[in-house]
């Protein structure tokens, strides 16, 4: 239990730093007595927590050690975290600012706008006919190695996939491509092969393979390479499980901030894993008594690694850990 609570804390503390993409307050005329990185903090924690506003709120009155770290002189409101929430829509995609990736893989998945089971509505019900709502459509653009949202597209509504294909890798660097056959389309293939990266995009039985870009691809396509698509399913599968597969929220607006501080959260806690990885090698390092170890890690709050072990100036077992922005 210890370890999980001070698991908790380290993801306050980065949540907080990567708020910092965002202005401290909406206005020089803010009454200033909670900043915008604590609320947003605190509603990226309530997504970690699965809860609602006013379960947050009864959290920080419980946690001294929560309120601590998140530097509150007193709890706020639930209202308050509400209001933020709509405010916010605007500058919360800042926080997911990362673009290079080696690996990229696209795919699209729902979230459900009500509590209720598929099983209640469609098997335990089944002799009634159950009125449900709409899903939220979430598409997205991941990197495959560190298991990274790098961009997202959220519609409120059915779509084709093949329609925010290109939206979410025009901005990104990267050398691979990986999709499903529902983009299978000769437009996205040549709008990959244009940004210098490769399409692993499988053809469908009924696909036409003629033209330029169609042969190149099909001649590159490496099974071994479009087998690595499914990290983008386990994804989701993890962003599903530990903060929810429904949105709590009523309105359009707040449920996409809702959603996009549920991709905040998963970021925040897979560069915690990264950095642990990160450390565990230099810790290996020193035992090794190499001289230098350099990594960095591209985000836009990135944490840039190093550690100098030269035993005549700075001990072994010292570490220092620079924290830069690259973005």
């Amino acid at each position: 239990m210890g370890k999980e609570y001070s698991d908790y804390l380290k993801f306050i503390d980065d949540a907080l730093e990567l708020a910092k993409k965002i202005p401290k307050y909406f206005s020089k005329f803010s009454n200033k007595i909670y900043c915008n990185h604590q609320k947003l903090a605190i509603y990226v924690l309530m997504q970690k927590f699965k809860t609602t506003t006013r379960g947050i709120v009864s959290i920080l009155k419980a946690s001294s050690e929560i309120r601590l770290h998140l530097g509150l002189h007193r709890v706020p409101v639930h209202t308050t975290i509400v209001r933020f929430a709509r405010r916010v829509k605007k500058l919360i995609n800042r926080l997911l600012g990362i673009r290079q990736a080696d690996t990229v893989a696209v795919d699209a998945t729902g979230f459900e706008l009500e509590q209720k089971s598929y099983y209640y509505r469609t098997v335990w019900n089944s002799n009634r006919r159950q009125k449900t709502k709409h899903f939220m459509k979430l598409s997205t653009a991941v990197d495959v190695d560190k298991q990274l949202i790098l961009t997202y597209k959220i519609r409120k509504s059915r779509a084709n996939d093949t329609r925010d294909f290109k939206p979410l890798i025009s901005s990104l660097k990267c050398e691979k491509v990986l999709a499903d056959k529902g983009y299978d389309s000769r437009s996205n293939r040549e709008f990959v092969f244009k940004k210098g990266a490769k399409p692993y995009i499988p053809f469908r039985k009924n696909s036409g393979k003629n033209g330029y870009y169609q042969k190149k691809a099909e001649k590159i396509f490496n099974q071994k390479i479009y087998n690595k698509r499914p990290a983008i399913e386990n994804i989701f599968f993890c962003i599903k499980q530990k903060y929810g597969s429904f949105l709590r929220n009523r309105t359009y607006t707040t449920q996409k901030v809702e959603l996009i501080s549920k991709l905040i959260a998963h970021n925040v806690d897979k560069m915690q894993h990264y950095f642990l990885f990160i450390l565990e090698g230099c810790t290996s390092a020193c035992l090794a008594k190499q001289h230098y170890i350099f990594t960095s890690f591209p985000t836009s709050g990135s944490i840039t690694f190093l550690c100098a072990l030269n035993s005549q100036f700075i001990a072994p077992s010292e570490l220092f850990i620079f924290r830069n922005s690259l973005c």
